[in-house]
């Protein structure tokens, strides 16, 4: 009996918590009268434009088509179907009603109810996804956004350069340096700066990340495990005497028997090269902000 308690007292509490997390989290449902309404006319074309990259677009009807011109635009229109408002009430189209676009972003979702607008004249032709349209896609926030990113390796930029960089190499007058590593939560940030001491012009092929062997007794038994950045701040293809920029990788680890290898190639014909290695202990003494 008392065994049978205990168990439905557990129980219970399973439940009470488990439904407590769920009213954390849960997003609140919209049904398509509190959603956004925006107007759009024939011949024109309506473009949304969202603060983060979008994954996809959805359009609810036949009564609308669309495309991505650019990672962060949907660009929507009425389709010939609606010739004019006769050929719509005879095909029974609700001119109130055109359909539903939903917007999917990293973060974010945004659902907006198109309507039809016979004055083109005040047609809006763009609008900006507004923080009240967005609903978040998960919560507690697991992963940064690429607006995130940006923010965060905005601030390091900021950040006023004190003392020696942690790790630089000098050669063919070209300087390679790591001005600081940053962590936060699963992302490590990489502060890294290029000098051109040369009055010839750099033009960069490509910024190579890996992880390799540090001693290398033969050609076959190196293993080398290519590092992409899932973001980084800009991307300069030249520059003349300075180069800074910062590179974002999700948490990585490697043992002390490896290193980092960092490689800035230029394009043919002059292929200058400059190549750094990095200690893991750089990254495990990586700032916070």
């Amino acid at each position: 009996m008392i065994k049978n308690s205990i168990t439905n007292l557990i129980c219970c509490l399973f439940f009470l918590s488990t439904a407590s997390i769920f009213a954390q989290t849960e997003i609140a449902e919209k049904r398509v009268t509190d959603l956004t309404n925006l107007e759009i006319s024939k011949g024109i074309s309506l473009h949304i434009i969202s603060p983060e990259p979008i994954q996809f677009v959805d359009l609810s009807t036949n009564n609308l088509t669309g495309d991505l011109p650019a990672e962060n635009i949907a660009r929507i229109k009425i389709t010939d179907i609606l010739e004019s408002d006769s050929a719509a009430t005879k095909k029974n189209i609700d001119l109130n009603n055109l359909g539903v676009i939903t917007i999917v972003c990293q973060s974010f979702m945004a659902q907006y109810k198109i309507n039809y607008l016979d004055f083109e004249r005040k047609a809006v032709t763009n609008i900006q996804i507004q923080p009240e349209d967005m609903q978040p896609l998960e919560y507690p926030k697991l992963a940064f956004s690429s607006t995130e990113l940006q923010k965060f390796s905005l601030d390091i930029l900021r950040k006023k350069l004190v003392g020696k960089p942690i790790r630089e190499v000098i050669n063919l007058k070209l300087t390679m340096q790591i001005n600081n590593v940053y962590v936060v939560n699963d992302y490590i940030f990489l502060d890294m700066t290029f000098l051109n001491s040369t009055n010839l012009g750099y033009d960069i092929d490509a910024i190579k990340f890996s992880v390799e062997d540090k001693k290398i007794y033969k050609a076959t038994n190196n293993q080398s495990i290519t590092l992409e950045p899932i973001y980084q701040l800009y991307r300069q293809k030249e520059f003349k005497k300075n180069y800074r920029n910062i590179y974002v990788f999700k948490k990585f680890t490697y043992p002390n028997s490896k290193v980092m290898k960092i490689r800035l190639l230029e394009e043919q014909l002059s292929g200058r090269a400059i190549e750094m290695k990095v200690k893991y202990s750089d990254i495990l003494n990586a700032d916070t902000f």
